[in-house]
């Protein structure tokens, strides 16, 4: 495949184009995330609104979380399988319906089912995004389209708080968290139009257009045992870090472990049998991804829990409102989006250096917030003067995310491009719920009750010194791909 702007797929006389394709796929991703990140300001508001247990509320955002994580693997091989596009379609068409039943439901057990709903639909589209990308764009336009990728993440996260407050200031908690969903219906309406026009649907059409030059038949092999243990174990995984006050957790815990192990030795007896499993373990050996993957993953533990951290803080330490700590991150998400951007542009020819680069700012900038909390407390510096260290941080994530991508997916051939992305997305997944509990597990145990502002203090500077634990572990990783690691020969799976 050549770096054209368009491109022709067999089965099909149009002439289709790369631009409008990405287009296509961004809107999705902005779908979810704005709904992801509006989510967590609809809570109080939702609360207020509907009779629930405080459990209940925590479904909210632990049901779709777990609802995500189960799905991607499996979703990203379905998609290698039998067609990217339309897994992609379905997948949209299961979240639009999701945000529609969100809006509309009469009790929380109501909504968790439709945030379930919104969460498997996430699942299934979100592997094709990176699979699709994979197999249209190469080179440099491949790291171009992962850039602009990272700039929807960022204008999406920054848009979705302020969109969500602004609904609740003007129509009440009552409506207005239900148009906080209901608005992306139309997005996901406006994506399902743009995936007819603009998506390929490539092996879609090999498999019915019988004037299409003939292929070898493929045996489809889905692998349930494979896929079973996989949703298993991430379930028994994420769930501990998700339920609070429940003793036997921890249990589950050890069970989720079990079974990710006996997941891997099934895959690779699967394999040596002669069957096709629903993860080629050799994806592993190519160096690129495994580095790249443990990379984030490390990152994730940390700088998922951040704005959480920053946010307790400055609304339960000062108390500072929602709004005004949206205001103080927003130039964090603008700078993120203009580093991915450039990120994008770069990541092919100076990707690793871009990665240790990205962290090593993303470091400095986590010591330095903790800096900016004890002058905010000890010398009464306005909380504005924390918008200057808080920078750096959206400069050094909007870099690595692009690098990040460009770089582990270099070697991945196309045929498991959704089975790839699936298994970063899973593995950050997982990773974000550990270290947010871990993170505010930390704060809150080192607060000393949160009655003072000291104490808010104390805890939020431990808890970002552990964030600084993980990121130094991420950047020292970085370090030894980018100096120690040499490039490798790409391989058949």
């Amino acid at each position: 495949m050549n770096n054209s702007r368009y491109f022709t797929v067999p089965g099909s006389d149009r002439t289709y184009d790369r631009n409008w394709m990405l287009v296509a796929l961004l809107i999705s991703l902005a779908l979810t995330l704005l709904q992801v990140s509006s989510v967590n300001n609809l809570l109080p508001a939702i609360g207020n609104a509907m009779v629930s247990s405080e459990s209940g509320i925590q479904l909210i955002l632990s049901g779709f979380a777990l609802a995500v994580g189960i799905t991607l693997v499996p979703a990203g091989r379905l998609g290698d399988l039998f067609g990217r596009s339309s897994l992609w379609v379905i997948g949209l068409a299961v979240f639009t319906i999701g945000c529609l039943g969100c809006g509309l439901a009469g009790s929380i057990t109501q909504l968790n089912l439709m945030r379930v709903l919104q969460g498997i639909g996430g699942g299934l589209f979100s592997p094709q995004v990176t699979g699709l990308i994979l197999q249209y764009f190469q080179g440099k336009a491949r790291a171009r389209a992962f850039g602009y990728m990272g700039l929807v993440i960022s204008a999406s996260v920054a848009a979705g708080p302020v969109i969500s407050g602004a609904l609740v200031a003007l129509l009440g908690s009552d409506p207005g968290w239900r148009y906080s969903f209901f608005l992306n219906v139309p997005i996901g309406a406006l994506g399902l139009v743009a995936a007819w026009k603009f998506l390929p649907f490539t092996k879609e059409r090999q498999s019915v257009q019988h004037h299409v030059p003939a292929r070898p038949r493929e045996r489809i092999d889905l692998d349930p045992v494979g896929m079973a243990l996989l949703a298993f174990a991430v379930l028994g995984i994420m769930l501990p870090f998700m339920l609070h006050g429940v003793a036997w957790r921890w249990i589950l815990l050890l069970a989720g472990f079990a079974l990710l192990g006996g997941w891997i030795a099934w895959e690779l007896w699967y394999a040596k049998r002669g069957n096709a499993p629903m993860v080629n373990m050799e994806l592993f050996r190519l160096r690129s991804f495994s580095y790249c993957t443990a990379i984030t993953a490390i990152q994730f533990l940390g700088s998922s829990t951040i704005f959480v951290v920053i946010a307790l803080f400055l609304q339960n330490g000062l108390g500072v409102s929602a709004l005004m700590v949206g205001l103080i991150g927003l130039p964090n998400a603008i700078m993120s989006g203009f580093a991915a951007v450039w990120s994008g542009r770069h990541s092919m020819e100076r990707g690793k250096a871009i990665q240790a680069g990205a962290l090593a700012m993303m470091l400095a900038s986590v010591l330095l917030i903790i800096a900016g909390f004890w002058c905010v407390i000890r010398l009464e510096w306005s909380i504005y003067w924390l918008i200057l260290p808080i920078i750096p941080m959206g400069l050094g994530a909007g870099s690595l995310g692009a690098a990040n991508q460009t770089q582990s997916m270099m070697d991945v051939p196309t045929a498991h491009g959704g089975t790839a992305g699936g298994l970063q997305q899973m593995t950050q997944r997982i990773t974000t719920a550990v270290g947010n509990a871990l993170i505010t597990g930390v704060l809150f145990s080192t607060y000393g009750g949160g009655t003072t502002p000291e104490g808010w203090l104390r805890g939020a500077s431990i808890g970002l010194g552990t964030i600084a634990v993980f990121l130094s572990c991420a950047l020292a990783l970085a370090v030894i791909f980018w100096k120690r690691v040499p490039p490798q020969r790409a391989r058949p799976l």
